[in-house]
């Protein structure tokens, strides 16, 4: 089956909000109601606007589409403490809209922050998700085991280290108009990946009062939860997924090593992966629709069985 790009028609998409998990969400929606659900969830520093490419398409496969922004991004609540970001939270975000869309199960599509809060979905509450689709996201115990013995891992992660400072991380965003917004973006295979209108509504989404902040607490609550269990010397936790999942991967990656798609079968019980060469870190971005039909193909298979 092969998905093309519908051209972005944001006529539609529906805007709505929701409260779940005690936490107000806005997200958008397409395709028919009766649809089989699925759930994107946008990575940093992004919105639901990311998938913009991916929403068309999903809705003409036949899908019921829901993109949110995730917590303290765009125009979802904004909490304020570095706690309301823990990874624990993110997870009951996602389980809470699945249910206040009136399903049980979704597929469920995360890319970067959106990619680490679907394996938890996936390892914490299975009961909630039919497929699981990720996109440049590391599984979280592969990442940590890297990170303790990849100095190329450990360089390409200097970021995560600088996002731990107070202020300084905010600070820095903020300079010549977001000009970093621009220099993250600009890391792609594609030239024209994004365009300037793109560019501008990240940046503007991300200026939104208290939403650079709180994307940069997701990092810090991240950082605080690790710091605390190496000093406890707790066991490593079980993060096992037993759902069927989909890795795919831009093999142009600055942020994340290669090395991170292999020996996934230890922690993923049913695992297709595949990896893209000529695309980076914004896989949606640079090969959109081999990742639409990637997509497609894979829930369809779901829905086939």
């Amino acid at each position: 089956m092969t998905s093309q790009t519908p051209t972005f028609d944001e006529q539609a998409v529906t805007h709505e909000r929701a409260t779940v998990n005690g936490i107000g969400l806005h997200y958008v929606t397409a395709g028919p109601a009766d649809g089989d659900l699925v759930v994107l969830l946008h990575g940093f520093p992004e919105f639901w606007y990311s998938w913009h490419n991916q929403l068309p398409s999903l809705a003409d496969a036949g899908y019921r589409v829901v993109a949110p922004d995730l917590r303290g991004y765009n125009r979802s609540e904004k909490p304020s403490n570095v706690g309301d970001y823990r990874v624990d939270e993110l997870v009951a975000d996602v389980a809470g809209l699945i249910e206040h869309c009136g399903r049980e199960r979704a597929h469920v599509v995360g890319h970067d922050w959106g990619g680490l809060i679907a394996w938890h979905v996936g390892s914490d509450r299975p009961d909630v998700v039919d497929r699981l689709a990720v996109l440049n996201a590391p599984h979280p115990t592969r990442y940590e085991r890297l990170l303790r013995s990849s100095p190329t891992q450990i360089a390409k992660s200097w970021y995560v280290f600088y996002f731990q400072l107070p202020v300084l991380p905010e600070l820095g965003f903020r300079l010549n108009d977001y000009a970093a917004v621009e220099s993250i973006l600009g890391e792609t295979v594609r030239p024209d990946a994004f365009t300037d209108e793109d560019v501008e509504r990240y940046k503007s989404a991300l200026a939104t009062p208290g939403a650079l902040t709180a994307a940069v607490n997701y990092y810090r609550a991240l950082g605080r939860q690790r710091a605390r269990s190496m000093l406890t010397g707790g066991d490593e936790p079980d993060r096992s997924v037993d759902v069927p999942t989909l890795l795919l991967w831009g093999e142009q990656d600055f942020a994340l090593d290669l090395e991170l798609t292999e020996g996934l079968d230890e922690w993923v019980s049913d695992i297709a992966i595949e990896r893209i060469p000529d695309a980076s870190h914004w896989v949606q971005f640079d090969a959109p629709e081999r990742v639409n039909e990637a997509l497609v193909d894979f829930f369809t298979d779901y829905s086939n069985n």
